[in-house]
């Protein structure tokens, strides 16, 4: 039956601080839906489902589908957010609108999780001006995401400004010897800014997770 193959992790957030969510790129649409409906119920705990397609969301019925609240920029689904936390903000900073699906998704994954987001988009450093013009108001939130494609030289450029601490997200934007996101992994990895921490790329809900990691830590203090 399908209810024994999906094994939820309920007590990862004892664990860990963060709950389990659900990644949809490559379930089985069967799957999928038995996922979504049992979680209709209105006191069904809260669930996030990331990379989710917009044809896939089509498909559920209309009934189960009018109980999640959809985005199809970041592609996440919820049914209902968590408890609002009592502080921690998020700066979230792309290098171009190409790397708005990434931003989306960590932007999605921290507001379902209860934390504030302050978003910096197209601050690619092809034009300086535009990260100057937005690094204080980025300095005044507690932690930064960024993604970046092509040569993401932004990360560098942030991490030289920023003493918050910063997780980079390298995107599979760009032509060619961008290789759909290696090179600007290798190039994060590379930075001469000292202390980023880098995620896999088109990563942006691990990048949520990491910033809810520090933000929580933050909030018990």
């Amino acid at each position: 039956m399908i209810e024994s193959t999906v094994r939820f992790d309920l007590e990862r957030e004892r664990r860990i601080g963060l709950p389990e969510a659900v990644f949809c790129a490559g379930k089985p649409m069967s799957v999928l839906v038995e996922l979504f409906t049992r979680f209709c119920s209105p006191d069904a705990p809260a669930i996030l489902f990331t990379r989710l397609a917009p044809e896939v969301f089509a498909a559920l019925s209309p009934e189960v589908a009018a109980v999640y609240d959809y985005d199809p920029l970041s592609r996440t689904a919820w049914n209902k957010k968590r408890e609002p936390r009592a502080s921690g903000v998020c700066a979230l900073v792309s290098a171009g609108n190409a790397d708005a699906s990434v931003l989306h998704e960590a932007a999605r994954t921290l507001e379902y999780l209860g934390y504030q987001t302050r978003l910096f988009e197209d601050c690619g450093v092809a034009g300086l001006w535009r990260i100057e013009a937005n690094i204080a108001a980025i300095n005044a939130c507690d932690v930064v995401i960024l993604a970046a494609g092509l040569d993401a030289a932004l990360a560098s450029v942030v991490g030289g400004l920023t003493a918050k601490p910063l997780f980079a997200v390298p995107t599979s934007v760009g032509y060619g010897v961008a290789e759909h996101g290696r090179t600007a992994l290798s190039s994060m990895l590379a930075s001469c800014a000292p202390g980023i921490g880098v995620l896999n790329i088109d990563n942006g809900y691990g990048a949520a997770c990491a910033a809810a990691r520090v933000l929580r830590l933050l909030e018990g203090r």
